[in-house]
């Protein structure tokens, strides 16, 4: 029984994408599609997507709240699994970006289930009341905004409910004292790490998938 992490080679990363890995045919292409409207190419990855897909499903989540959407990759994969009846709110700083989710969506006959809002996520959620409180909110924004998402969505979430964010690894750089790769976004997730870690209202782990995720489970 090993008491330590198993590293993850490139030969274990290439068994677990065949294997465990929810990207198809449309995914590829809205990857694909995505880079050619001029976005980043920072989706998360088919192997995270199915991690998603099975924490959603696992809780029998119906609503989600996503802060950063970019072009809807993440949002696509997780509404996929959420009922006919569910919502996924995503929130996106380009309102280009935005239209292209739209088109998306509606390509993959799931557009009925998406609320998407263009502009800084912090002043959204300053504001926002939601008709239900979320099951799930998935992070994948701005690094230094993270510990502000968090307790702002902190109060819409129900108790049981998760919280995920993304690129906790801090690709490789998380456990650093001082880094020269970007290293305003690095201190951010770290202090996001250690906020979770200890905050009274959570229960989290981190999950060295992708580039990490900390999930964080609302207990009261």
């Amino acid at each position: 029984m090993a008491s330590s992490f198993t590293i993850a080679t490139p030969e274990i990363v290439e068994y677990i994408s065949k294997r465990f890995n929810a990207e198809d045919e449309f995914l590829q292409k809205l990857r694909a599609d995505s880079v050619e409207a001029g976005m980043p190419a920072i989706n998360i990855g088919g192997e995270q997507g199915a991690f998603l897909q099975v924490q959603l499903l696992a809780m029998q989540a119906k609503h989600i709240l996503e802060i950063g959407s970019l072009g809807g990759y993440s949002a696509i994969t997780m509404a996929r699994v959420i009922p006919a009846d569910g919502t996924i709110t995503c929130l996106e700083k380009d309102e280009q970006y935005c239209a292209f989710i739209r088109q998306k969506a509606d390509e993959a006959g799931i557009g009925d289930k998406f609320h998407i809002y263009s502009g800084p996520a912090t002043d959204f959620l300053q504001t926002h009341q939601p008709q239900n409180l979320y099951d799930f909110v998935f992070i994948d924004a701005d690094k230094p905004n993270y510990s502000n998402y968090l307790n702002l969505v902190l109060p819409m979430v129900r108790t049981g409910g998760v919280i995920a964010a993304d690129n906790t690894l801090a690709w490789g750089e998380i456990a650093n004292e001082t880094t020269n790769f970007e290293p305003r976004n690095v201190y951010a997730l770290q202090q996001y790490n250690q906020f979770v870690s200890g905050h009274p209202q959570l229960i989290s782990c981190l999950v060295p998938v992708g580039d990490g995720m900390t999930i964080s489970v609302k207990r009261k």
